[in-house]
């Protein structure tokens, strides 16, 4: 069977690429960059993924230098198209203007790796540092406004090199790209078929598990519903149990459905196990993001923990299962080169400690939540289960901003002046904004634009030149109610959890999620947050939306409702007793995450 390597730098998207080259029906493995030359021997073809390091780090991960020696086919994505200019004697130099998101790419030449593309291509970008000068035997290939060499080759040895990320979803022909490096420069025929993936996962669970039982912690998202499911399918009713945990920090509703849902999914029994006073007080004055998750990673082990204990569940006899799938585990740093981004409630040090010792059961852990929804269909699942809308673990204790200290609005000259010329005021929230760029996690302002009516288009290109220039913000939102912000009249007041802050947040949640589900808008939107900040003229809150799309939750771009939709939707949410304003988030994925914690 022909066979081609990903080499992994620690990048977001490295399994990634070795799931979109399987689908195109190669094999795909992942392999430590680091991995041997001569161990490559055998394959048809080598990727190198991007990474978070930067080439001029003494300790970035760093290939074989027998690699760039071999006879195999060799892509190099983002970070690995700098390594291959620089181990090639081309020259890496450290981006002044950093590229994150969309951008346009000439291309200027249509031959192997782009052939059938048109002139101008639009790609995806998530970089700092860029290549300045071609390696010996390179040309270009491609460019964009702000990188000359977004893409190089050398046909002869067939290298090639692409600064852009053709594996995310917002390249919109970066299959092409990868099909044409497949099938016209490895010479691949495709004869890799994957059997049933259900079968496979199925078979998995009855090994893992051996004459366990297993007691999955449910929370009525597609990832534990399917992971639950499955198990049942593999080990019968009689060893699987579930316990709802209620933190209190779900939807509006949540625990009624999962009471009412779950039996008809094959459970005999759900537990409901009211930890609602735990977390609140576990998280008192708690401001900080990455705390917060952690303690509830915590915390709900502890629960676990408490009743595994218990006479029923004796801990030699069960297992921990979890709805873990592979996000999770990278955007917490889970292989060897990969940044941490936010610390899952599911990675956390307890949890990492089950893992090794073996009790811990993920059925899910190498999917990405599209193809987790596929496992939902082929297994029959109900359609209003797989179309929910991805929802985090630690709930919306995250959606729920703190602040340690009052804060005032910042006023920065450079931004307000790119601002002004598209029309908008600007100020920035000093705010623990969480962002993904160039595979590293980073803690950045938040930019608010104000004074002007929604203009997608124009909005978009605004929001990518702030993120691109300036390095301290990572996020942008434009104020919907009011339109215009006087920020010496605004601020931020010292705020923590509390459950009066949680109640307005469901009531607001729940506010959008009918509107999206009454105007047809809610299949067209992967996710919806609806983040609370302590933002105000009077004492009360504002409401942050972000519905974005996504196919996997690696890259997401920002819906553009339609201006009287999103209007309408303002109104409603400025009637919510205590919301003083409704701001509207519409920053990608790099370089915002998705959730603002």
């Amino acid at each position: 069977m022909e066979k081609i390597v990903v080499l992994d730098s620690g990048g977001q998207y490295c399994h990634l690429i070795a799931r979109k080259v399987r689908e195109l029906g190669v094999y795909a493995e992942i392999r430590p960059l680091g991995t041997r030359a001569s161990r490559l021997r055998s394959c048809k073809g080598i990727i190198i993924s991007g990474g978070p390091a930067s080439v001029f780090e003494k300790s970035s991960p760093q290939p074989d230098p027998a690699l760039f020696r071999t006879a195999a086919p060799i892509l190099g994505i983002c970070y690995g198209h700098q390594l291959m200019a620089q181990h090639l004697d081309g020259k890496v130099v450290p981006g002044r203007t950093r590229e994150f998101g969309h951008a346009e790419l000439t291309v200027q030449s249509k031959d192997s790796i782009f052939a059938g593309l048109h002139n101008h291509e639009r790609i995806w970008m998530s970089h700092g540092d860029h290549v300045t000068a071609l390696p010996p035997g390179f040309r270009t290939l491609g460019t964009t406004r702000d990188c000359g060499i977004a893409a190089m080759g050398d046909e002869a040895r067939r290298y090639y090199g692409l600064q852009f990320h053709p594996e995310v979803t917002h390249t919109p022909r970066g299959v092409e790209i990868l099909k044409n490096f497949l099938f016209q420069v490895c010479g691949c025929r495709g004869d890799w078929h994957p059997v049933d993936r259900v079968a496979q996962v199925e078979a998995r669970i009855r090994r893992q598990v051996g004459a366990r039982r297993v007691l999955f912690f449910l929370s009525g998202g597609v990832d534990s519903t399917v992971a639950s499911t499955l198990t049942v399918r593999a080990l019968g009713a009689d060893r699987v149990h579930g316990i709802y945990v209620d933190t209190g920090f779900m939807r509006l509703g949540e625990t009624r459905e999962i009471r009412a849902g779950f039996p008809r999914l094959g459970f005999k029994d759900i537990e409901v196990f009211d930890a609602r006073k735990r977390f609140f007080q576990a998280l008192r004055g708690v401001t900080d993001p990455e705390a917060k998750r952690r303690i509830i990673g915590r915390l709900f082990v502890d629960i676990q923990d408490h009743i595994l204990a218990s006479r029923r569940y004796r801990s030699r006899e069960w297992m921990l299962g979890q709805g873990t799938i592979y996000p999770d585990t990278i955007e917490s740093g889970g292989t060897r080169d990969a940044a941490l981004i936010k610390t899952h409630h599911n990675r956390v040090d307890r949890i990492q400690q089950l893992l090794a010792e073996k009790r811990v059961l993920e059925p899910l852990a190498q999917f990405y939540k599209d193809k987790v929804r596929e496992l939902g269909r082929v297994i029959s699942l109900p359609d209003e289960i797989l179309r929910r809308h991805p929802f985090p673990g630690p709930g919306l204790a995250i959606r729920c901003i703190c602040s340690d200290r009052p804060l005032s609005p910042e006023w920065d000259e450079a931004i307000s002046a790119v601002a002004g010329a598209g029309g908008y005021g600007a100020f920035l929230l000093p705010l623990h904004s969480v962002g993904v760029q160039g595979d590293c996690r980073t803690y950045g302002k938040l930019t608010v634009l104000h004074g002007a009516p929604i203009r997608h288009a124009a909005l978009e290109e605004l929001t990518t030149r702030i993120t691109n220039t300036f390095r301290h913000t990572n996020r942008v939102a434009v104020a919907l109610r009011p339109r215009a912000l006087d920020p010496a009249r605004w601020s931020i007041r010292r705020a923590t959890l509390t459950p009066r802050r949680i109640r307005l947040l469901q009531q607001v949640d729940d506010v959008v999620t009918r509107f999206l589900h009454e105007q047809f808008l809610y299949d067209l939107i992967w996710q919806c947050p609806v983040v609370l900040l302590p933002f105000s003229r009077q004492g009360g809150e504002t409401v942050a939306l972000r519905p974005i799309s996504s196919v996997d939750g690696m890259t997401a771009e920002v819906v553009h409702i339609p201006p009287p939709q999103l209007s309408e939707l303002a109104d409603r949410l400025a009637e919510v007793e205590g919301i003083d304003a409704v701001l509207f988030d519409i920053s990608n994925k790099p370089p915002s995450t998705i959730e603002w914690e």
